[in-house]
C-alpha cells in the first residue's frame, strides 16, 4: 500500500468502544474493518497515527450523538479533515434490518467515499457551552410545567378550581395555601407539589440570570442583540435561535434557513401533479415552537414600546430598519390571513416562516460574510 493512497475512515462511536472501518479512495475499492478500539483520546490518537504512517490523505467521519464533538476536535487538531454526520439523513436500504457496530462503520466509510453523507455544523467550545446552558434552561422549563400540571391535576381531582384569571401569580399561590383537605396526606401532597414548583421556578430564574451574565463574553452577542430588535423576540428566543442555528453565514438565503428549521411546506409531486402539505417539521422542535409563539405578537398593530426602543438604540441603524419593516409586513400578513378565515395556528406558522427571513437579514447585518 503506497503512501499516496487516499482513504476514507468511518467510525461508529459509542460510550466505551469505537468501531473503525477504512475504505480505499478508488470507487469500488477495498473496505477493511479494523475492529473496535477503546473510546479514549489515547487509543484514537494511536489509530490516527497508525493510519497516517500508511496513507497520505485521510478523511474521517462519525455520526453526531451523545458522545459530542471531542473526537472531531481531536482529529482536526492533528491536521486531518473530519465530518460529523447527521444520523437522520444517512441513506438507508429498504428491508435492511441488521444493525451492528461493524456494519455501521463499514457503511459510513463507503458512504463518505461516495459523498452521500450530510454533515452537521460543529460549534466551537464556547458556543457549545452556551448551548448547553440554554438546553439546561429548556429542560428546567419543562420540569416546571410538569410540576404545575401535577398541582392542577390534584386540585381538579378534588373539585377545586382557581377562580382568578392569571395562575401562578402571588394571588394564586396565596389561594393554594388556603386550600384544606379532609385527609392530612392530601395536604402534605399538595404542599410538596407547590414546593416543587417553587424550586423549579427558582432554578429557571438562576439559569436565565447565568445566560445574561455569560452573554457579553460570547462572540455572537451582537447577533443576539440584533435579533431582540424584532417584535416577539426576547432574550431567551434570540439566544436559543443563535445557539441552535450557529453561524448564520452558512445559509446563502433565508429560504435555506426556513427549510433547515422545518417551516416550509412539504411536497409530493409526480408528473404535472404538485401536492403541498403541512410544514416539514425538520430541525429543532423547541426552536420552531418558540418562533411560532413569537409570531403570535404580530396580531397587534405595528408599535415600538419603551423596552423595545431601548433595545433598538443598542443596535445598528440597518437592523432598526429591518425590525420596523418586519413589524409592518408581518402585522399586515397576520391580518390578511386571519381575514381569509385561516386558523390561528396556520397563521402563526406562516408569520413565523417570514419572521425567520427577517431574523436572517438582521443577523447578517452584524455578522457579515
Amino acid at each position: 500500500m503506497g503512501h499516496s493512497t487516499e482513504v476514507f475512515v468511518g467510525i461508529d462511536v459509542a460510550k466505551s468502544r469505537n468501531a473503525v472501518a477504512v475504505a480505499d479512495g478508488e470507487r469500488g475499492g477495498e473496505v477493511r474493518y479494523l475492529g473496535e478500539l477503546p473510546a479514549t483520546p489515547e487509543a484514537m490518537r494511536r489509530m490516527v497515527q497508525r493510519l497516517a504512517s500508511r496513507h497520505q490523505q485521510m478523511h474521517f467521519c462519525y455520526e453526531a450523538g451523545p458522545t459530542g464533538y471531542g473526537l472531531y476536535r481531536q482529529i482536526t487538531s492533528m491536521g486531518y479533515p473530519c465530518t460529523v454526520i447527521a444520523p437522520s439523513l444517512i441513506p438507508k436500504r429498504a428491508g435492511d434490518r441488521v444493525k451492528t457496530n461493524r456494519r455501521d462503520a463499514i457503511e459510513l466509510a463507503k458512504l463518505l467515499r461516495a459523498g452521500e453523507l450530510t454533515a452537521v455544523w460543529v460549534p466551537d467550545e464556547s458556543h457549545e457551552a452556551v448551548r448547553d446552558l440554554i438546553r439546561a434552561r429548556t429542560a428546567g422549563v419543562e420540569i416546571l410545567r410538569v410540576h404545575r400540571q401535577q398541582v392542577s391535576a390534584l386540585l381538579l381531582k378534588h373539585g377545586l378550581s382557581y377562580p382568578g384569571k392569571k395562575t401562578w401569580g402571588a394571588r394564586h399561590l396565596k389561594w393554594l395555601q388556603e386550600q384544606r383537605f379532609d385527609h392530612p396526606a392530601h395536604q402534605i401532597a399538595l404542599q410538596e407539589m407547590v414546593d416543587a414548583v417553587r424550586v423549579a421556578k427558582e432554578r429557571v430564574a438562576r439559569l436565565e440570570k447565568a445566560i445574561e451574565e455569560f452573554l457579553p463574553q460570547w462572540e455572537l452577542e451582537p447577533v443576539v442583540r440584533a435579533l431582540q430588535a424584532l417584535r416577539g423576540i426576547d432574550l431567551i428566543v434570540a439566544v436559543t435561535f443563535v445557539t441552535e442555528i450557529g453561524d448564520m453565514r452558512r445559509f446563502d438565503n433565508p429560504r435555506q434557513l426556513m427549510a433547515y428549521i422545518g417551516l416550509v411546506p412539504s411536497e409530493r409531486s409526480t408528473g404535472d401533479t404538485v401536492r403541498r402539505g403541512g410544514i416539514t417539521k425538520a430541525g429543532n422542535t423547541r426552536m420552531r415552537q418558540l418562533l411560532v409563539e413569537s409570531a403570535w405578537s404580530y396580531r397587534y398593530a405595528p408599535k415600538v414600546g419603551a423596552r423595545k426602543l431601548y433595545l433598538l438604540e443598542k443596535t445598528v441603524p440597518a437592523v432598526r430598519e429591518i425590525a420596523w419593516k418586519a413589524q409592518s409586513r408581518l402585522s399586515a400578513r397576520y391580518r390578511s390571513l386571519t381575514a381569509r378565515g385561516k386558523k390561528s395556528t396556520v397563521v402563526c406558522t406562516a408569520v413565523a416562516r417570514e419572521l425567520v427571513g427577517f431574523m436572517w437579514a438582521a443577523a447578517r447585518q452584524v455578522q457579515p460574510t
